[in-house]
């Protein structure tokens, strides 16, 4: 009797002690007064080595007072002793795995036997109160402070010595009561130990601080390691025996479920709303994350993280959700969120569309079997079921247990959730809770979840506030208030406890989805290994290797397009464009008939045809001015801008055809890409090039001077350029011709000629029997040939007088107006092609593959644009899918494998 007694004073010292350590609330110091006032003595079982000696008169008040603690004194000399042990083994490096196990087992029992025997001996000299002579001895036969021998009768005690001594004490603890309580230390290190083991996530609220320091103390968390490996395997593909367990919380509209999820995460971010608000599931990732001193969430599919108001996610959630059309109402295309927090536990929950008994009539008739299906997809194993119920609703009749109990029949995956238990009788809710009417393995929580009155004012202005702290203070004012304690003072109630259960279970269900996970990852990881062994020859490609590859081929074609696109091409292009210019010119001023007035003949003046322009005298003003104003308008066209803008395309069709020559052809967007670039290298440089040629063409505009050998060229120039004409022109009649038929296009002119004459409008003429054999289109075909065989006839006109001796000086240049235009022209390409040379080719060539790997880098464009593109190309894509898989299956396998190795070790996972 007297060591029981012994053992429940110890008992109520350790309740006492960790009662002034803590700051309780007033249901929790009840709680202690309840265990003191009981009189069961077998419910507190200590071990022997808990076990403390107080007196009578200190054991309640806790007023203990701790004196040496000689028990970490054989520790101390025991890693003395083990130092060289560990010194010789590093440097032996060769011993053998059963020397190390012998030594080990040797090591551990000495040190067990000197506990015991330094505990009995502490007791014995407490007892003896022989404080200022105390000689310990050492193991090894070290001796005492003094440095003698020590007194041989403390040595021949014995630990049953010291056993019966402190019987005795316990026996006789009423007796002083001036006697002291002394507690060995390693007894209270190992209470505080316990302490801290059981409060995580106790007093979080009040203590961010210390619940960080305790989420630091977990050195290695099996659900935070399989989190990682889920977050992998999803990235993979949507195969099923690559899913790892989630907690599918699932419930009637109404019933709770956002509130129970705020309550967890110990935020407000669910959108809420009298209609369905939850259309599609939401995957949410809970991750402990010590070193954020604020909650942060990220929306992983859509590439959005760094939220720290959760007003945002609440828009953002409620906009994903509304997305979903009317007329489907839900979708079982998962929204994906994870929220990083220094207080939430590493949890994986999905939260699901609600149950409803009868749709709306904007509803569409199938949506309840809808909403059945989609939960049923979820609730499959491994996945726990947290099944939400209403208190205020049968059991019953709840539509969570019910589809919880079609997959788990015999409920060993569902955990049950009871909200709103302040609407209801404790009584009622006391006889829900204990798990009678409708058993489930983990049984059932009750949850008080609704933000307190006092408080939530401020939720509506800050959703900064606290809301675990609030909601852990409301459930303990329900609970264990004075007239709800009698009724849930050991049920199994609160957020604080559903988190702690909700991080056991799913670290159960983890730890027992090991093997499977890890055989299932094998199998797939072999069977991709396999397929890219054999279609890709186990060749490396990433997205950005490949963008480069083809990025070195458009350099490749662009240096050879500097060696092949040079002055001479240049000179060529802006010749052939001028040429064309000149015959415009020549066609407007020389070669076009002068047109009647009123389809007559004029009779007081008329102009020299060109006929008359051979004969003329040299003093003829009129050919004279025609040609300076022929002239003037060649000079003054534009040259800068023409040649510029003709260069700058001609270089952008080279582009276009380099692209198209390589595997970028198959991709659209870095087609873009490239040509905006190119475009932007060459339009640096377009204004001021134009500016440089037409600045130096201007002395052109007022005087040309031509030499002998420059009116040779130009005129040689001239008569191939007439004779190209003139072939182009007799062709075009030729398939005309062929096209209307010789004999009808000879009778269309004539008949055009004779009735209509210049008149170009067919509606004005008088109809005539020979008209009725002619349609519109054909008395167009009838012009066209007119004008093509006038303009052969003025062509040959002007080539014999420009091969005649009349044109073979230049002295004769108002006479040759096609010799001197095209001496202009041969000046102005001549001037032009150095600064376009200079200021854009040169500059092109040398900033054009620069601008390029700017713009086509990682850092410009993206890891995911970058990836885009290269997956634009099917072949590729399956390329990089299959290897970024085969990656991913590494990883998730190096992972699990080292988490199996470990807890095969016997490392212990908090």
């Amino acid at each position: 009797m007297s060591r029981q007694l012994s053992c429940c004073l110890d008992h109520s010292a350790i309740l006492m002690r960790r009662l002034s350590r803590k700051r309780l609330t007033n249901p929790q110091r009840h709680n202690l007064s309840y265990l003191f006032n009981s009189n069961d003595l077998s419910r507190y079982r200590l071990t022997p080595k808990r076990s403390i000696y107080l007196s009578s008169s200190k054991a309640i008040s806790g007023d203990a007072v701790r004196f040496i603690s000689f028990t970490s004194i054989p520790r101390f000399a025991f890693k003395i002793i083990k130092l060289p042990a560990a010194i010789g083994g590093g440097l032996a490096a060769g011993g053998t795995y059963v020397a190390y196990k012998v030594e080990e087992a040797t090591t551990y029992t000495t040190y067990q036997l000197d506990k015991i025997k330094d505990f009995a001996k502490s007791n014995y000299d407490w007892f003896s109160g022989a404080f200022e002579n105390i000689n310990i001895k050492f193991p090894g036969g070290s001796s005492g402070k003094d440095g003698n021998s020590g007194d041989n009768q403390n040595n021949k005690s014995s630990p049953g010595a010291g056993g019966a001594a402190a019987a005795a004490l316990a026996a006789s603890s009423g007796n002083d009561g001036n006697d002291r309580t002394r507690i060995p230390r390693f007894v209270e290190e190992e209470e505080e130990e316990e302490e801290e083991e059981e409060e995580i996530y106790e007093d979080e609220d009040e203590d961010p601080d210390r619940a960080k320091g305790n989420m630091d103390d977990q050195i290695l968390n099996l659900t935070k390691k399989m989190i990682e490996i889920s977050n992998l395997l999803s990235k993979v593909d949507q195969n099923d025996s690559l899913k790892l367990p989630s907690i599918v919380v699932v419930g009637s509209q109404s019933s709770g479920k956002s509130s129970v999820l705020e309550a967890i995460v110990g935020k407000q971010f669910l959108p809420k709303g009298d209609n369905m608000v939850t259309r599609r599931p939401i995957e949410l990732t809970l991750v402990n994350d010590p070193e954020n001193n604020l909650e942060t969430a990220e929306f992983t599919d859509l590439k959005m993280d760094k939220f720290t108001n959760f007003d945002e996610v609440s828009k953002i959630l409620l906009e994903l959700n509304l997305a979903v059309p009317a007329s489907t109402a839900v979708s079982n295309d998962p929204i994906r969120l994870t929220i990083r927090s220094p207080r939430a536990p590493d949890l994986t929950l999905i939260d699901l569309p609600g149950y409803i008994q009868v749709q709306s009539d904007d509803q569409p008739r199938e949506l309840k079997q809808k909403i059945r299906e989609l939960c049923m997809k979820y609730l499959e194993p491994p996945n726990i079921i947290l099944a939400i119920s209403p208190a205020d609703v049968d059991l019953a009749n709840s539509s969570a247990l019910r589809a919880a109990k079609l997959v788990d029949p015999l409920g060993e995956r569902t955990l049950g959730v009871i909200t709103k238990m302040d609407l209801v009788g404790a009584q009622r809710g006391r006889d829900v809770l204990r798990n009678n009417r409708y058993p489930l393995k983990m049984g059932y929580v009750g949850v008080v979840s609704k933000v307190p009155a006092k408080s939530s004012a401020l939720f509506l202005t800050k959703r900064e506030t606290n809301l675990s702290k609030d909601l852990q203070a409301n459930e303990n004012a329900y609970f264990f208030g004075e007239q709800n304690e009698k009724y849930f003072y050991n049920a199994t109630v609160g957020t604080k406890v559903l988190k702690k259960k909700l991080m056991k279970i799913l670290e159960k269900s983890m730890s027992a989805s090991l093997k499977p996970t890890h055989q299932a990852i094998q199998q797939e990881l072999e069977d991709a290994s396999y397929k890219f062994k054999v279609e890709f020859n186990d060749r490396m490609l990433t997205p950005e290797t490949y963008l480069a590859s083809n990025l070195d081929a458009v350099k490749v074609g662009v240096k050879d397009l500097s060696t092949k696109f040079g002055r001479h091409e240049i000179r060529s292009l802006l010749r052939c464009e001028l040429d064309q210019k000149v015959l415009d010119l020549l066609a407007l001023r020389y070669w076009n008939k002068p047109l009647a007035l009123d389809g007559k003949a004029p009779t007081s003046y008329s102009e020299p045809i060109l006929e008359d322009l051979q004969n003329a005298s040299d003093t003829d003003l009129y050919w004279h001015r025609k040609l300076d104003l022929t002239t003037s308008s060649l000079t003054k066209l534009g040259v800068g801008r023409l040649s510029t803008s003709l260069i700058t395309n001609a270089l952008l069709d080279e582009i276009n055809d380099i692209t198209m020559n390589t595997s970028l052809q198959k991709h659209p967007l870095a087609q873009e890409i490239v040509m905006k670039s190119a475009m932007s290298v060459l339009n640096s440089r377009y204004y001021s090039t134009a500016d440089q040629v037409e600045n130096c063409i201007k002395p052109y505009k007022y005087e040309i001077d031509l030499e002998d050998r420059e009116w040779k060229v130009a005129r040689e120039h001239t008569i191939r350029l007439l004779g190209e004409e003139i072939r182009q022109s007799s062709e075009a009649y030729k398939a005309l011709k062929d096209e209307v038929g010789g004999r009808k296009l000879k009778n269309v002119v004539s008949y055009i000629d004779k009735y209509m004459g210049n008149n170009h409008d067919e509606t004005n003429i008088a109809p005539h029997e020979e008209s009725l054999q002619f349609s519109k289109k054909l008395l167009l075909k009838g012009r066209e040939a007119m004008f093509l065989q006038d303009r052969i006839s003025l062509l040959q006109l002007r080539l014999t007088a420009i091969k005649s001796n009349g044109c073979a000086t230049k002295e004769n240049k108002y006479k040759c107006p096609e010799i001197f235009l095209n001496s202009v022209v041969d000046k102005l390409t001549q001037t032009a092609i150095l600064f376009l040379n200079v200021e854009l080719l040169s500059d092109f060539y040398y900033n054009f593959p620069r601008d390029l790997d700017q713009k086509l880098s990682l850092g410009a464009l993206g890891k995911e644009t970058i990836e885009k593109i290269a997956k634009e190309d099917p072949k590729v894509k399956r390329h990089i899918e299959l290897q970024q898989r085969k990656e991913l299956l590494e990883e998730a396998m190096t992972k699990i494998e080292h988490i199996i190795a470990l807890k095969n070790s016997g490392v212990h996972f908090k």
